[in-house]
């Protein structure tokens, strides 16, 4: 199993939007960057992702998330009413892909991007990295266990 971080406004979705879903299951498109793409092609079913929030009043990593069905082709890249659409890409090999994500938990609050920028743990995160700007990105599992370390207050081995 892998681990991964995801960023999104909460206003656009957000780990109070998975919780609301009846199967806690959202699709995770319009992603339009060609490394953050690739990253997606990569996940797995099962695969636990942490969601985090930023351009809000709360930027950190809110939850985790878990990847429940593999890269697909993105369907947004295809509809011209949708700000995703593409029209060079072409129906039978298509640029984008999808993934599909369901609700795991929501934390009692954000771990705040300058906390995790504090930790020695995470100097190799992208996410904390000078110039960072992929919305998708792998996280190593001394990263992960880490990260959850800092979630209130868990004593992770």
């Amino acid at each position: 199993m892998a681990h991964w971080l995801v960023k999104s406004e909460p206003d656009e979705c957000g780990i109070d939007d998975f919780a609301a879903r009846p199967d806690g299951t959202i699709p995770w498109d319009g992603v339009r960057n060609y490394q953050a793409r690739n990253f997606l092609a990569k996940m797995a079913p099962g695969d636990e992702v942490f969601l985090y929030h930023s351009s809000c009043k709360r930027i950190g990593v809110a939850g985790i998330i878990r990847v429940m069905r593999a890269a697909y082709p993105d369907p947004l890249q295809f509809d011209p009413e949708s700000s995703y659409y593409d029209p060079k890409s072409p129906p039978d090999k298509p640029r984008w892909q999808a993934v599909d994500m369901q609700f795991v938990e929501k934390f009692d609050d954000v771990v705040p991007l300058q906390t995790l920028k504090a930790q020695p743990e995470l100097s190799d995160l992208p996410l904390v990295r000078r110039g960072a700007r992929l919305s998708v990105m792998p996280v190593s599992d001394g990263e992960w266990r880490h990260i959850l370390s800092l979630v209130n207050g868990r004593n992770i081995g």
